[in-house]
C-alpha cells in the first residue's frame, strides 16, 4: 500500500482563572492565572491532539477523553497526547510534523518554547525538529485581549501506511 499524507487542524480555548496552574506544552509556567478545565487544561496539547486525531480521522479529544469521565480529572495532557500517539501507531500513522500557535496576552512563553517542543516530541516519539511552537497576542482584542482566556491552533501532517 502506498503511504498517504494527511493534514489535520486542531483548535482549543480555555478560560483563564485564579487558583489554577498555567500549563502549556506540559510546562508549568509561573503566572497569576491558569487555564480552567477538566484535565490540566493545556490548551496547546489539546489543539495538537485534535490536529493529529483529525488527520487520522479518529474523531476528537472529547471523544477519546470525555470531560464526564473522572479518570481524566486533573490528568496531565502529556499523558493524553501519548495516548493519541499510541492510537496513531495502532492505525499505522506516523507523525511528519506539528506546527502550533498559542494566542494569549501574558505571560511571555518564548522562554519555555524549547521545553514545550521537547515534551511534545517525547510524547509523540518524534524529533524536536518536527515540532514548531509559536506565540502571539490578540493585540488587546476580544476575550484573549482582555486576558479572559487563551487559544491554541495546530496543524499536523501524518503519513498513513
Amino acid at each position: 500500500m502506498t503511504p498517504v499524507q494527511r493534514i489535520g487542524f486542531g483548535y482549543d480555548v480555555h478560560r483563564l482563572v485564579r487558583g489554577r496552574k498555567l500549563i502549556l506544552g506540559g510546562v508549568d509556567i509561573p503566572h497569576e492565572t491558569g487555564l480552567e478545565g477538566h484535565s490540566d487544561a493545556d490548551v496547546l496539547l489539546h489543539a495538537i491532539a485534535d490536529a493529529l486525531l483529525g488527520a487520522a480521522a479518529l474523531g476528537d479529544i472529547g471523544r477519546h477523553f470525555p470531560d464526564t469521565d473522572p479518570r481524566y480529572t486533573g490528568i496531565s495532557s502529556l499523558i493524553l497526547l501519548r495516548h493519541v500517539s499510541d492510537l496513531l501507531t495502532q492505525h499505522r500513522c506516523t507523525v511528519v510534523n506539528v506546527d502550533a500557535t498559542v494566542v494569549m496576552e501574558a505571560p511571555r512563553i518564548s522562554p519555555h518554547v524549547d521545553l514545550m517542543r521537547q515534551n511534545i516530541a517525547d510524547a509523540l516519539r518524534i524529533a524536536i525538529t518536527q515540532v514548531s511552537i509559536k506565540a502571539t497576542t490578540s493585540e488587546g482584542l476580544g476575550f484573549v485581549g482582555v486576558r479572559e482566556g487563551a487559544v491554541a491552533h495546530a496543524v499536523a501532517l501524518i503519513t498513513m501506511r
